[in-house]
C-alpha cells in the first residue's frame, strides 16, 4: 500500500498520454480499417512491446543519456521521423480499388509484420523517450525499488495493449468497415498525409 498513490499517479499520467492522438493512434486506426481486426490487435501487441523498450532504458538510466546527448537524440529522431514518413508514403502509394480486391491484396500483412510495425512506431518515437524519462525522474521516486518500477512498466505495457486493442475492435466493427469501404481510398491517403506530417513534426522537434 505504500506505493499505491505513486502507482495511481503513474496509471493516470500514462493513460492521458496513451489516449492522446499521435503516431500510435494513426497507425492502429489505419491497420484496423485497411487490413483487419487481427492486424490491429497484433499491431497493439507491437506497441505494448515498444513500451517495454522505453521502460527498460529508463530503469537502467540510458534514457537520461539519450536526452542529454544531442547526437544520440538526433539520430533517434531522424530514424523515427523517417519511419513515419515511410509509412505515410506507403499509404499515399496505395491504389484506388474496391473493398473486395483491397482485402485480397492486403492479406500479406501477417502477424509478425503487424507486431513489427507497432513495435517500431512506438520504440522509435523520440517524444516517448522524453515522456518516460520525465515519468521515471519526476513522477516516480528514484528510491522506489526497481522491482516496483518494473511492475509500473508492465502495467503501462498492458494498458497500452488494452487501449489500442479497444480502438482496433471499434474501428474494425462491421458497421465502421462498411462506411470505410466507400471512402477507403481517400481515408488511406489522409492517414498517409497525417503520418508524413507527424514524421516532419518529429524531425523538427527538440529535446526541450
Amino acid at each position: 500500500m505504500e506505493y499505491l498513490p505513486e502507482f495511481l499517479t503513474v496509471v493516470l499520467v500514462h493513460l492521458l498520454a496513451v489516449i492522446s492522438p499521435g503516431p500510435d493512434f494513426v497507425m492502429i486506426s489505419r491497420n484496423s480499417l485497411v487490413y483487419s481486426r487481427q492486424v490491429g490487435i497484433y499491431s497493439s501487441i507491437g506497441l505494448a512491446l515498444g513500451i517495454l523498450v522505453h521502460v527498460t532504458y529508463s530503469l537502467v538510466g540510458i534514457g537520461l543519456i539519450i536526452s542529454r546527448s544531442i547526437l544520440l537524440f538526433s539520430i533517434m529522431k531522424i530514424i523515427g521521423a523517417g519511419y513515419l514518413i515511410y509509412l505515410g508514403l506507403q499509404c499515399l502509394k496505395s491504389k484506388s480499388e474496391t473493398i473486395e480486391s483491397s482485402i485480397e491484396s492486403k492479406k500479406d500483412l501477417g502477424p509478425l509484420k503487424a507486431v513489427r510495425m507497432g513495435f517500431l512506431t512506438n520504440a522509435l518515437n523520440p517524444k516517448a523517450t522524453l515522456f518516460f524519462l520525465a515519468l521515471f525522474t519526476q513522477v516516480i521516486d528514484p528510491h522506489t525499488p526497481k522491482f516496483i518500477q518494473t511492475l509500473y512498466g508492465i502495467e503501462m505495457s498492458v494498458a497500452t495493449f488494452l487501449w489500442f486493442t479497444f480502438v482496433a475492435l471499434i474501428l474494425s466493427h462491421k458497421s465502421v468497415k462498411g462506411w470505410f469501404s466507400a471512402v477507403q481510398h481517400y481515408v488511406e491517403r489522409a492517414f498517409g498525409i497525417i503520418l508524413i506530417a507527424l514524421g516532419i513534426k518529429v524531425a523538427l522537434s527538440s529535446q526541450k
